[in-house]
């Protein structure tokens, strides 16, 4: 852990006003964070509903509803363009389906502020990590963009259960200042300068954790997961060396930790729309049932192509593309992949 924490003030000249957007489980797990760390969060949540309910409940109606908030430190808006206004550091996480809609009706410019991703998917329109997407299409340069990454489940934190935020950034300093943001009691905090592949490595790990629940679906045992998600790191790190190759070591817990908890815990919502496939679920059916987005499905268009256009070997993941995307088989095809496994 960083150095034992106090309180800032967000308020004041010392230290930049930060904003979320977006009150899904794991945007409200990051505010809860924020407000031990801070004495001022601004919060844009799209429903006046839900922004009456927290004023008035203290609590978020559909996600993490355990948690219990001091809303004297939120300042909560329904209006994309005034929490940008008011905010130095802007923390997006917001399903990657939805980031486009979110931001349908912003006016003000993102340029000079500090953006943070805790979105793990691609934009589905480009295939792009969303990094890219605000470098591209809102000129913010690479400097100011970071990305936050686990192994860090939404409901863990609201159990206030020991766990672990990576801060990517390409400079030290900014890693520095967003991880004074998360470090508390109950997240210990990890800087990193991999910015591509921590991001990269956060869509994937969904689209393998689908395979896992597929998998457990079909009625395979943890002997066969084991062995698909120890290939699966394989192919991780055979795709960022094609996408980001610098050194790194993917059995770093910010790819291979969060990795395994996507794929293992049942708090994961892309292992449970697997197991859904796997136990016969048509996709839609699958979708329809779950009420929340498993960014794993979106993803895994956007990341066969990345592979397809580099030629890069991910049989796991192709596997995966075939069921969801060609309406192929699970148990035809999960029992070649097992072949093809070591």
């Amino acid at each position: 852990m960083l150095e034992e924490n106090k309180v800032i003030s967000s308020e004041s000249t010392s230290f930049p006003r930060v904003g979320v957007v977006g009150s899904g489980s794991f945007g409200t797990a990051v505010v809860k964070i924020l407000c031990e760390t801070l004495d001022c969060v601004n919060w844009w949540v799209r429903s006046p509903y839900v922004k009456g309910f927290l004023q008035n409940e203290k609590r978020n109606p559909h996600y993490l509803s355990s948690v219990e908030f001091k809303t004297e430190k939120l300042r909560i808006t329904n209006n994309i363009n005034t929490l940008i206004k008011k905010s130095d550091i802007i923390i997006f996480v917001v399903p990657s389906i939805y980031l486009l809609d979110s931001l349908s009706e912003l006016e003000v410019s993102l340029k000079g502020k500090i953006v943070v991703t805790g979105i793990k998917g691609l934009i589905p329109q480009e295939s792009k990590i969303i990094g890219e997407y605000f470098h591209d299409t809102h000129d913010i340069p690479f400097e100011d963009i970071g990305v936050i990454a686990g192994p860090c489940h939404a409901e863990e934190i609201a159990l206030e259960r020991l766990s672990y935020i990576t801060v990517a950034f390409k400079e030290k300093e900014k890693s520095e200042l967003i991880a004074k943001l998360f470090d508390c009691k109950f997240v210990n905090v990890t800087l990193s300068d991999d910015i591509f592949g921590t991001e990269h490595a956060a869509v994937l790990k969904n689209v393998y954790a689908i395979s896992a629940g597929i998998a457990h679906g079909l009625g395979y045992g943890d002997n066969f997961i084991a062995v698909l998600l120890s290939n699966a790191i394989r192919e991780m790190e055979r795709y960022l060396e094609v996408i980001s190759p610098i050194d790194r070591d993917v059995n770093d817990s910010v790819y291979l930790g969060d990795l395994l908890v996507t794929g293992y815990s049942y708090f994961s919502r892309n292992r449970m729309f697997g197991n859904m496939i796997g136990k016969g679920y048509t996709v839609k059916s699958a979708l329809m049932e779950m009420n929340m987005v498993p960014e794993g499905y979106y993803a895994t268009e956007g990341i066969y192509k990345i592979a397809e256009e580099n030629n890069i070997d991910l049989p796991i993941l192709k596997t995966v593309h075939k069921v969801l995307y060609k309406d192929k088989n699970p148990k035809k095809h999960f029992t070649k992949l097992t072949r093809d496994l070591n």
